[in-house]
């Protein structure tokens, strides 16, 4: 793995309740729980569950592709190939984390901590929409 994936790794393991893992295909998995944010492929390939409704969001929005392999799901990919490619992964797997941390923690204020992911218009309200009804 380059430097950029090493630290990345490192980053989202720091993140609290995340446990990395060998991903069975290769590179690195978090889990949040049983629960996976998303993984990291040796040669840079980032892939992130989602719901299909922030999947379509991000990929309008210019911010991830969809899935390399499962396209029609809410799976994205992203591709690390230069070193200012790491922190756009980083909000992607912060993201599916919010998204997945928020159904653990009902006391946690989802909505500042998405805000300061800077994303648009539409993945805000698709993120915001999914994360409102926990209850």
């Amino acid at each position: 793995m380059t430097p950029e994936i090493e630290a990345l790794a490192a980053q989202v393991s720091t993140w609290d309740g995340v446990k990395a893992a060998p991903h069975r295909f290769g590179g690195v998995e978090f889990k949040l729980g049983n629960v996976e944010i998303g993984h990291i492929h040796s040669n840079g390939l980032v892939d992130v569950p989602l719901t299909r409704k922030l999947r379509t969001a991000l990929v309008n929005e210019g911010e991830a592709l969809p899935h390399h392999l499962l396209p029609d799901t809410g799976w994205i990919s992203f591709y690390i190939r230069q070193p200012d490619d790491s922190e756009k992964a980083a909000r992607l797997l912060r993201l599916s984390y919010l998204h997945k941390y928020a159904r653990r923690n009902r006391q946690f204020d989802v909505a500042a901590e998405f805000e300061l992911l800077g994303y648009g218009a539409q993945v805000r309200t698709a993120f915001l929409e999914q994360t409102a009804n926990r209850t």
